[in-house]
């Protein structure tokens, strides 16, 4: 019985009894599904963030502060309603009171960002995303003043509340992407922000 259970088992498993002409039996691999790449370890994402030079992330950090400044004014009203929150900026005032007191700074910062690092091929791909993303939300953060200015919402009333609201959530917003961009630049990481990296990314 156990004589006829091993030729049936040598029969049906051809691994098992080699011939001239059978391969030999070799474990399988699982291949990797396609459209997907393999996600490096943490100590190996770290080993690449140490590998970006000290430059590249200062200026890209440096980048972010145009439209933080810029979207400060969308945060009147919070800090009216909480004055606490308005000590978080002390350490940024007197950046923030030379950048106000220069005539045009906001225009001549933009160009100067866009012109002199974005479209500049000296700067590594790194600094220019970054540049770029935060060119392009700065751009975003000017177009609820221009409908601001169209529709005149006033200082009462149901306009004047969806006003109120609408710069309470771009300036909660624009303080988010600012403390999110500058902690990855630092770390030397690209920061991908919400309906601004794809934009980015497509005008480099």
């Amino acid at each position: 019985m156990a004589a006829a259970a091993s030729t049936l088992l040598l029969r049906f498993s051809p691994h098992l009894h080699p011939t001239p002409f059978s391969k030999p039996f070799l474990p399988l691999r699982p291949r990797p599904l396609p459209g997907r790449t393999t996600t490096l370890p943490s100590s190996s994402s770290a080993v690449c963030a140490a590998l970006t030079p000290a430059t590249d992330r200062l200026i890209s950090a440096a980048s972010y502060a145009l439209p933080f400044f810029n979207s400060l004014q969308y945060g009147r009203f919070v800090f009216l309603a909480y004055p606490r929150l308005s000590l978080l900026l002390e350490p940024l005032l007197p950046v923030v009171s030379l950048y106000r007191s220069l005539p045009y700074a906001s225009f001549v910062a933009f160009f100067a960002l866009y012109l002199g690092v974005v479209r500049n091929p000296s700067f590594s791909h790194y600094v220019r995303f970054n540049a770029m993303q935060a060119v392009t939300l700065d751009v975003l953060l000017v177009l609820p003043l221009l409908l601001q200015r169209i529709f005149s919402p006033g200082r009462a009333g149901i306009g004047f509340q969806v006003m109120v609201w609408g710069h309470n959530l771009l300036f909660v917003f624009s303080a988010l992407c600012f403390v999110y961009s500058l902690g990855s630049c630092v770390l030397g990481r690209t920061p991908y922000l919400p309906f601004v990296a794809d934009a980015a990314g497509r005008q480099l």
